[in-house]
């Protein structure tokens, strides 16, 4: 099928794991006649979860894209995991699309991952609607769900379908006002969401009070629709069983109908040297397209998926990655089907196509045919940030490269990963958003890469800082006989606030450190800002100042410059009450509420502070606390034997603060520093 930019609806399904994404995802496949039948979860037949691990898992554990052709209309759909160890690919997937249907379990209802990927969505300005999902299951709950989304989400959330007969069929609220449904009368739905479309645009609102419904052109209520979508103003609710099929139909419609295209949608974020820039989606200007997924297929190598937002990108185009100066060829594109590859001869501006073998690109890279697009970038998405880790390493003996590869390609494929070499213990740690993520990861370099691993707990992530300010100074003087070496420097620290990082100033007057030298100074500030002074842990939340030195004519070089800012900077924390920090963690607890005791109990002997309680769905009951992550290292087990089992729990990074005082003595004395002798 050939097709235009304006063809073009961009949409990923996100929500909260067991909505039934993925179901949905191959019902609207169907429907669309991409698929000749719905695969199925328990059979592992279906398009989006075709890895084995997910079909032994029997849940989404990656982004899957497939297309559907139908109406004149080219849907680009994106179903997403749910669960939030993976939220690093569905991430990713938002910046692809326009819009974003968050899937909702009719029988759970409004549960954590709703309101994660819901905010997510409106963070990143995507136009958003929700999709109840599994309506038969529970027909008498529809209406008390509506209006728990609205009071959750705001009055903007109104029904564009309604279910009828039991949850079995689905009847439209938006073009057709007759008729009669499970939560009654059509037309009152229908005039609700009217009077939602119609006030965001003075224009509209003036022919409607005039001339009622019939004075509006199609094409008046269209733009006003998809206004409001792009404003936030409607957050349309629709309805569907995917099991059954009803609503599917309905679903589709709606995106052919009403959802923006890439040039109706609000524009991309991106930024040139800092500035926003605006892209526009012609499919004849130069082109821009953002990578935002990585594969690593062991039959076609390394596959590189791409949004394209302007211009035409064809077979054997020529692209540069980000600000490369030596271009590639585009000799194969690819249209993705779950597992499949099928090849295309171009990708219009607002499209997804992908290419292969092109070692240099990365995930978030920009591709473009022009060197007018230098410097320009996306920009970044807030990636939650890993705090689970373990220690790994290869078990055999000469497979560290090997090991090392596999990290990496892992890494690639999920910016929830994060490696890390620690070269003064020759520790490699990975850390992930949670247990599962970390397991998915040993199984897959086992699995995928052929190679065992032993894995041990990785030392916290603790930091270090200051807490007043003071300064520091030393004199670095050798002479071996031949040429010596000479530099002093002068130096003040201060705090930062928390979060803020790392500032270096430069205050030198009179030049009594030649400029040369000044770069020297800040390496060795940051040889003890990276390996610590403390403890062993990277300094933050710190402002370094040089204001006063000395140099010597001949004696003066810049392994005396390093030397000496390293010392006085030593000196300085020394003297400006160091501390450690530890990682603070916001906690999230569900279980059923007879088990809150136990809960509470365990959290108060782990330094926990509480913040309060809600009752979920189903006699469970959400606790909600910050921790310190040091001591959650075994809470998955202990939660487990306290719930029996039923209990479950989510952790987002907080802030760092300082460690309590008999936690900072373990912690100085466990270190051995080794520095440098000088």
């Amino acid at each position: 099928m050939s097709y235009r930019t304006q063809d073009i609806r961009n949409l990923a399904l996100a929500g909260h794991p067991g909505a039934g994404k993925t179901t949905l995802f191959e019902a609207l496949l169907h429907a669309g006649g991409a698929i000749p039948t719905a695969g199925s979860l328990e059979r592992g037949t279906t398009v989006s979860d075709f890895d084995p691990m997910e079909k032994a898992r029997g849940h989404s554990l990656n982004t899957a894209i497939a297309a559907i052709d139908h109406g004149g209309i080219h849907v680009n759909l994106i179903d997403t995991p749910g669960y939030p160890d993976f939220r690093g690919p569905t991430l990713s997937a938002f910046s692809a699309v326009e819009t974003v249907a968050i899937v909702v379990n009719a029988g759970a209802g409004i549960e954590y991952g709703t309101r994660r990927m819901m905010d997510h969505a409106r963070e990143r300005n995507l136009c958003r609607l929700i999709v109840v999902n599994r309506i038969d299951a529970e027909p008498g709950r529809l209406g008390a769900l509506v209006d728990e989304l609205r009071e959750a989400f705001g009055p903007e959330c109104l029904p564009i379908n309604l279910p009828a007969d039991g949850g079995r069929r689905v009847v439209d609220c938006f073009f057709n006002p007759a008729g009669d449904s499970d939560l009654g009368p059509v037309a009152d739905a229908h005039q609700r969401i009217i009077d939602q479309v119609v006030e965001i645009n003075e224009q509209v609102m003036e022919r409607y009070l005039e001339d009622g419904e019939t004075g509006l052109s199609g094409a008046a209520l269209h733009d006003a629709f998809e206004q409001c979508l792009r404003e936030g103003h409607l957050v349309p609710v629709c309805f569907v069983s995917a099991r059954t099929g009803a609503g599917v139909a309905e679903l589709l419609a709606l995106a052919e109908k009403l959802l923006p295209n890439p040039r109706e949608g609000n524009p991309p974020p991106f930024e040139k040297n800092g500035a926003p820039l605006a892209t526009t989606a012609d499919p004849d200007a130069h082109v821009v397209a953002d990578v935002f997924k990585i594969v690593n297929d062991p039959f076609v190598g390394k596959l590189s998926v791409f949004r394209v937002f302007q211009g035409t990108v064809r077979r054997d185009s020529q692209l540069f990655v980000d600000d490369g100066r030596k271009s590639f060829k585009a000799g194969h594109l690819f249209r993705l089907k779950g597992r499949e590859h099928v090849e295309i001869d171009r990708a219009v501006a607002g499209d997804i196509a992908a290419v292969a073998k092109i070692d240099d690109i990365h995930f978030d890279a920009v591709l473009h045919d022009s060197h007018d697009e230098d410097q320009l970038r996306l920009k970044p998405l807030d990636f939650p940030r890993p705090m689970f880790g373990l220690a790994i390493e290869a078990a055999t003996r000469g497979q560290e490269q090997k090991l090392a590869t596999a990290l990496h390609k892992l890494a690639e494929e999920d910016p929830g990963y994060q490696i890390e070499h620690h070269v003064e213990l020759n520790e490699t740690v990975v850390r992930g958003l949670g247990e599962l993520h970390l397991r998915v990861l040993l199984e897959r370099i086992r699995e995928r890469y052929g190679v065992d691993v032993r894995s041990r707990p990785p030392r916290i992530a603790y930091r270090e800082t200051i807490a007043a300010p003071a300064e520091g100074h030393h004199r670095h003087k050798k002479q071996t006989g031949g040429a010596g070496q000479f530099g002093e420097v002068f130096l003040k620290v201060e705090p930062l606030a928390r979060g803020t990082g790392f500032e270096f100033v430069d205050a030198v007057k009179g030049g009594t450190i030649p400029g040369q030298y000044i770069p020297a100074v800040e390496k060795g500030v940051r040889q003890v800002l990276h390996g610590g002074a403390l403890a062993g842990y990277p300094i933050q939340d710190v402002r370094v100042t040089v204001y006063d030195g000395k140099y010597h004519t001949v004696d003066s070089k810049e392994v005396a410059f390093v030397a000496a800012g390293k010392r006085a900077f030593l000196d300085a924390i020394a003297k400006a009450r160091p501390q450690v920090l530890e990682p603070i963690v916001d906690l999230t607890v569900a279980a059923p509420e007879a088990h809150m005791g136990d809960i509470t109990g365990q959290l108060a002997g782990k330094r926990a502070r509480i913040h309060g309680t809600d009752a979920g769905r189903g006699g469970e009951i959400v606790v909600k606390a910050q921790v310190p992550l040091s001591e959650l290292t075994d809470y998955a087990t202990e939660l487990k034997g306290a719930t029996a089992g039923r209990g479950r729990y989510d952790l987002e990074f907080s802030h760092y603060e300082p460690v309590p005082g008999n936690v900072q003595k373990q912690l100085v004395e466990a270190y051995k520093p080794r520095h440098e002798e000088d």
